[in-house]
């Protein structure tokens, strides 16, 4: 899992130098998230399952912080709680990514960011988690996509995706 986690962790010192000054979010990378996000709607709750299963595949630890998983002898794609979270963090990081130029900063429906960061910082979530994540919602998109996935594509949820996390982190604290 290490070897794993350092690849991701070099892909993005590559993304990083593609994204230096990346704080603002394009017109056109705006209409590429929300073509990408138009055709996985309808299917979220399996697209959410797909990006939750890639995660667990890439760093199996990570379902130590998930309760509903600790004690689960079934499998991921059956446990009852796992589709309907997964499904919901997909639909909120996804929609985020949506309106992040009109409203010029990350915006989460029925939430908040004070307490997504809250629970992100109880559970001790770490850069390396937020990396593994994103690769795992990259490769999801993806795979959703298919041919309409681009290197322009991939850069428009990557820089969505690193506002999302840096307003989550500014809210995780005790």
């Amino acid at each position: 899992m290490n070897d794993q986690l350092n690849t991701i962790s070099n892909q993005k010192d590559v993304e990083n130098c593609e994204n230096i000054g990346g704080a603002s979010f394009t017109e056109e990378q705006e209409a590429l998230v929300v073509k990408s996000w138009n055709l996985m709607k309808k299917n979220a709750g399996e697209w959410g399952l797909k990006f939750f299963i890639k995660i667990f595949e890439i760093a199996p630890s990570a379902q130590k912080l998930f309760s509903f998983l600790k004690d689960s002898n079934v499998p991921l794609e059956q446990n009852p709680k796992l589709k309907p979270h997964a499904k919901s963090v997909f639909v909120m990081t996804c929609e985020a990514a949506v309106q992040l130029r009109k409203a010029g900063k990350v915006v989460i429906r029925d939430s908040s960011l004070t307490k997504i960061g809250a629970v992100h910082f109880k559970y001790g979530v770490v850069d390396e988690h937020f990396e593994v994540t994103k690769y795992a919602l990259l490769e999801t998109i993806k795979e959703a996509v298919g041919e309409m996935w681009s290197a322009e594509m991939k850069n428009a949820w990557s820089v969505a995706y690193d506002q999302l996390v840096a307003a989550i982190k500014t809210e995780m604290k005790p």
